[in-house]
């Protein structure tokens, strides 16, 4: 059928652009972050997450040299990844953990290959060393996105989150950064504030 005949067209989508996080993104940020917090808890009543919250975090990270990172397509935020200190003790300074959360429209159209090598990338120059994840067991993709960017199981910690009515077991990943462990660290600039 042809076009003009009466077929409807695809409108072709633009390209993914990865950047820093805006102020502006933070609306379209919770909508994700509650839409993934939220679907199948049934009854569960969570708290909504609140504009002030996510950019007072926002904050933060920026200030510790932490990358906040929004996927934008054709002007609408479709997904965002951010990286937050592995642990707060000084010692824990040099390593990370992160999330990645997609748009649920934009789930598996390759938003989460973009935006984890640029948080590993962006970590890296800000001198952090190594990176871990926590990914639900079940989550067969986000495992495979990880291990495709070098990560490895490193462990398995059983039944320690409830969600859609069942125990649920998270995989820890971790992957080296930069130099990783094969130098002595340049300083990082620590801070105490949460």
């Amino acid at each position: 059928m042809s076009a003009t005949s009466g077929s409807v067209l695809e409108k072709p989508r633009g390209a993914v652009v990865v950047r820093p996080s805006t102020e502006s993104d933070v609306p379209a940020m919770i909508a994700i972050y509650t839409h993934h917090i939220t679907r199948g808890v049934g009854d569960v009543v969570i708290e909504p997450t609140q504009a002030d919250d996510i950019k007072r975090r926002r904050k933060n990270m920026l200030r510790r040299r932490l990358p906040h990172l929004a996927a934008e397509r054709d002007g609408v935020i479709v997904g965002y990844a951010y990286a937050v200190p592995f642990r707060k003790r000084p010692a824990y300074r040099y390593a990370v953990k992160h999330s990645i959360y997609v748009h649920p429209d934009h789930v598996s159209t390759g938003i989460g290959r973009l935006l984890l090598p640029a948080l590993i990338e962006a970590c890296a120059g800000a001198g952090y060393r190594q990176m871990f994840a926590y990914v639900d067991a079940d989550n067969v993709a986000s495992l495979s996105l990880h291990e495709a960017h070098g990560f490895r199981r490193v462990g398995l910690l059983e039944g320690v989150g409830f969600k859609y009515g069942k125990w649920a077991d998270s995989v820890l990943m971790q992957r080296a950064i930069g130099a990783g462990a094969s130098t002595p660290p340049v300083e990082i600039a620590y801070s105490r504030t949460t």
